[in-house]
C-alpha cells in the first residue's frame, strides 16, 4: 500500500468542524477521532495520517512537506505567508478580524500603539491605511492591553463579539471576513494529485464552494 496521505489539522473547533465536513464526503473517520489526544492518528481505512498542531503551525508542517495537505484558518494564511497551495474556502470556523478599543476610543493620539497576535497582518492594514503605528505582538488575551494601558487599540478575531463586550471593549473595524481553508504543498500536488483532487472535489461538493 502507497504511504498515506498525511493531513496537518489544528486543535480545537476547526478541528472537530474539518472532521464533520470530511464523515460527510464519504471519509469514515473513527467515532472517537475528535477526543483523541494523540498528536498522530491513523485512519488505514482511508489510507490517511493526521497530524494534530496547533492552528499557527499547519502551514509550517504543510510548506515543509512533512503534511501534504492541511486545514488553516484564512487569518493564519495572512499572518504566515507561507508557499502553499490554497485550494478550497472550506467555509467552517467563520468569523472576522477587526480593530477594537475602549469606548470613546478617538484617533489622534500621541505614539499610537496595536497589540495583535498578528503583527504582519495587523501592520499591513494599517500601513494600507496610511496610519503609522507600533504594533506590539501577544500570544493571547489581547483584550487586556488596553485595560492595562500597554496599546491604545488590538486586532484580534471576532466571532460573537462577546468577548470584546465582557472586557469593556468596542469593534471599531471590520479587517475582512475569516473562513478556514484547504491548503497543499506544492510538491505533493505534483505527485499525489489524483489522490489530493478526489479529496478537494468531495469536500467542495459538501461545502458548496468553488475549487480555488
Amino acid at each position: 500500500m502507497r504511504k498515506p496521505l498525511t493531513m496537518a489539522m489544528p486543535k480545537g473547533r476547526i478541528f472537530e468542524e474539518a472532521a464533520g465536513l470530511l464523515r460527510q464526503a464519504g471519509y469514515a473517520l473513527p467515532g472517537s477521532f475528535e477526543e483523541s489526544r494523540k498528536l498522530i492518528v491513523d485512519v488505514p481505512e482511508e489510507n490517511i495520517r493526521f497530524i494534530l498542531a496547533k492552528p499557527m503551525d499547519v502551514p509550517t508542517y504543510v510548506e515543509h512537506g512533512v503534511a501534504d495537505i492541511g486545514v488553516a484558518g484564512k487569518d493564519v494564511m495572512l499572518e504566515e505567508a507561507r508557499d502553499v497551495y490554497e485550494v478550497l474556502d472550506l467555509q467552517i470556523s467563520a468569523c472576522h478580524m477587526a480593530v477594537a478599543a475602549l469606548p470613546g476610543y478617538e484617533k489622534g493620539e500621541l505614539n499610537p500603539k496595536v497589540a495583535s497576535k498578528y503583527p504582519n497582518l495587523a501592520a499591513t492594514y494599517f500601513k494600507e491605511q496610511g496610519e503609522q503605528v507600533e504594533i506590539i505582538k501577544l500570544n493571547g488575551s489581547i483584550e487586556l492591553a488596553p485595560l492595562i494601558g500597554l496599546a491604545n487599540r488590538i486586532v484580534d478575531i471576532v466571532s460573537t463579539g462577546q468577548t470584546l463586550v465582557e472586557n469593556g471593549l468596542a469593534e471599531l473595524e471590520k479587517i475582512k471576513p475569516i473562513t478556514s481553508r484547504l491548503i497543499v504543498n506544492p510538491v505533493s500536488y505534483r505527485t499525489r494529485a489524483v489522490e489530493i483532487d478526489e479529496m478537494v472535489e468531495r469536500l467542495s461538493t459538501v461545502v458548496g464552494g468553488d475549487v480555488e
